[in-house]
């Protein structure tokens, strides 16, 4: 997937992040999303699809947990974005774990300075 540097997808990307985050906290009761955080939003180039990047606390395990909890709820999302936000089209969303906070914050097993 191509994303989309135009400052209107860059928008649209902040407000459908913003939206689907109220979402998890007000809407959705599945307990395999609690503690789940949305980090980002990018759109492609003819903003079909949307990639949401979220992060979750806890080993491989639970991210694949929250991986499947978001995918089962794509439906129940993508119908609350329509009822919350004026589009034509709404995106597909896709969902990806973002390992940053792992990555550069939190020292992993065997990457431990000597």
């Amino acid at each position: 997937m191509k994303a989309s540097g135009t400052r209107r997808s860059i928008r649209m990307g902040d407000q459908l992040l913003q939206e689907l985050a109220t979402m998890l906290i007000e809407e959705v009761q599945d307990p395999r999303l609690e503690l789940v955080s949305l980090t980002g939003c990018k759109l492609n180039a003819d903003m079909s699809i949307a990639l949401v990047s979220f992060t979750v606390g806890g080993g491989v395990e639970r991210r694949k947990l929250a991986l499947d909890g978001l995918n089962k709820a794509r439906g129940f999302l993508r119908s609350g974005l329509a009822r919350r936000m004026n589009m034509r089209s709404l995106p597909e969303l896709r969902f990806t774990h973002d390992d940053f906070l792992e990555d550069m914050i939190y020292v992993k097993p065997g990457q431990a300075d000597s």
